[in-house]
């Protein structure tokens, strides 16, 4: 047995989301992002003598949205408290965060494993604000400090220990930034730093309830550079502990480049934060009502919608997911659906044609050209047997998007892509084929009925797409049976 495979991983996130409040946490600076460095600060974010933070209401407003969506208790009362440490792009020398009394307490997101549904539980999601970025990489002799990041408002959302493998923090990161997004509270954009998460990672052998001293893994901003910090950290701590050498609790970052971590500093503990209640901040009470009000505004969740999709709608579970990675793409996707009830059809459509379309263009749905009433008339031409599907979509649905105000039976029939189910016409196209290919007719009237195939091909040529395929089949068919 291979040595790594006595030992089990487990790791415990903490997922940090910068919200998307057009202010930051405790002042009015914007949090537009991309500006010019240090443009974006004021006295307060500065961090000068004297100043005084104020709560932004849409950071707590966004915190018990996403608490709601992941079924956690919402606290009522919450309190702000300083979190104290000296880095360089932390201005006033201590974070205002929250640690006994967090906003959210409780809740899950549920995965879908190999071994079947898996629930990864959170222990509690606080508000806080962030740091600035210090820069490493544009002078040769000095670390530079832009402090347009600093108070920008996050939620941090703690997990338990639950995941034992890369792949189930993959799908989690996965997943939360999708919930974000349909929640409208963030973008969840990695890289630009909107969602980034710290790794706790530890080793025991398997069988064993006791845990093993963790390393966290400080700001990982890629779900593959997560990937690839698990698995080292994983084996790191395993050839350590095979060594005899215990596993040391750290802080750690990762080298993408090289694809290791190393040491930061050793693990600071709670009291080393030297927590205390931020005098400057009240206490915040959130009524009953309140929040009720926040739950009754929440959006359909991705999984309501996946649900939907394929208990209502009778859609196939590939089909499902991926018409709700998006959620605007999930929305217009339903809307469509009222006024179009064949679902496979839209679904097909959508998923070959609109999405890659989207995706080709780097635009959203709003500026998507063709109208539900122009989709459901270039679906019905193929329905129909106007214009078969392959002719369809590779010369009328491109002409489609360049002229969205033609319908689409009037471009086909500009196009001349109307199949015919003219029966003289049909009639001589499969007279031809047949007296072209004597020994494919004998052939198929010695059994390999699989010819009519290689038939249809050539009525499909020689009639340029236009003949009208049942028709077409029938009379076939119909010529290849006589003897």
């Amino acid at each position: 047995m291979d040595i790594y495979d006595q030992y089990e991983l487990v790791v415990g996130l903490e997922v940090h989301i910068q919200l998307s409040t057009k202010s930051k946490a405790f002042c009015g600076d914007s949090t537009e992002f991309g500006t010019a460095p240090n443009t974006q600060v004021s006295a307060i974010s500065l961090g000068l003598p004297g100043t005084l933070p104020r709560v932004n209401k849409r950071q707590i407003i966004y915190a018990v949205r996403l608490g709601l969506a992941l079924g956690s208790q919402i606290n009522h009362k919450n309190y702000f408290d300083r979190k104290n440490y000296f880095y360089s792009d932390l201005p006033k020398g201590y974070q205002i965060t929250q640690d006994n009394q967090p906003v959210c307490i409780g809740g899950q997101l549920e995965l879908k494993t190999e071994n079947g549904v898996k629930n990864i539980h959170i222990h509690h999601i606080h508000m806080e604000e962030d740091a600035g970025k210090s820069i490493h990489d544009q002078h040769p002799d000095y670390s530079l400090i832009d402090l347009n990041r600093a108070g920008v408002p996050l939620l941090e959302v703690v997990t338990e220990p639950d995941f034992r493998s890369a792949e189930e923090v993959d799908q989690f990161m996965t997943r939360m930034r999708q919930l974000v997004r349909y929640l409208e509270i963030s973008d969840g954009n990695m890289e630009q730093g909107s969602m980034r998460c710290d790794c706790n990672i530890s080793v025991r052998k398997k069988g064993v309830s006791e845990f093993g001293e963790r390393c966290e893994v400080k700001n990982v901003n890629s779900m593959r550079f997560a990937r690839k910090a698990i698995e080292f950290e994983f084996k790191r701590q395993v050839d350590l502990l095979e060594s005899g050498i215990k596993v040391q609790q750290q802080t750690l970052s990762f080298d993408p480049i090289s694809g290791t971590t190393s040491p930061l500093r050793d693990k600071e503990d709670a009291h080393d934060y030297r927590y205390f209640p931020e005098p400057d901040l009240p206490p915040i009470l959130l009524s009953e009502v309140f929040i009720e009000s926040i739950r009754a505004k929440l959006p359909a969740l991705p999984w309501q919608l996946k649900a939907h999709f394929e208990e209502i709608l009778g859609l196939s579970n590939y089909d499902a997911h991926l018409l709700t990675e998006d959620k605007p793409i999930a929305l217009l996707f339903l809307d469509f659906t009222r006024e179009y009830s064949d679902y496979k059809s839209a679904a097909n459509l959508f998923i070959n044609k609109i999405i890659p379309y989207l995706n080709e263009q780097k635009s959203g749905v709003q500026d998507f050209p063709l109208s539900s009433k122009q989709l459901s008339g270039f679906l019905d031409l193929i329905e129909e047997g106007k214009v078969s599907s392959a002719i369809a979509y590779q010369r009328l649905f491109p002409v489609l998007l360049e002229k969205p105000t033609i319908p689409a039976f009037d471009l086909a029939q500009a196009l001349n892509l109307i199949q015919s189910s003219d029966m003289d016409f049909l009639e001589n196209l499969v007279k031809e084929a047949i007296d072209n290919y004597p020994e494919k007719v004998a052939a198929y009237r010695k059994g390999k009925k699989g010819l009519i195939g290689f038939f249809m091909g050539e009525v499909m040529k020689k009639s340029k797409g236009k003949a009208e395929p049942k028709t077409t089949k029938s009379l076939l068919t119909k010529y290849l049976e006589e003897t």
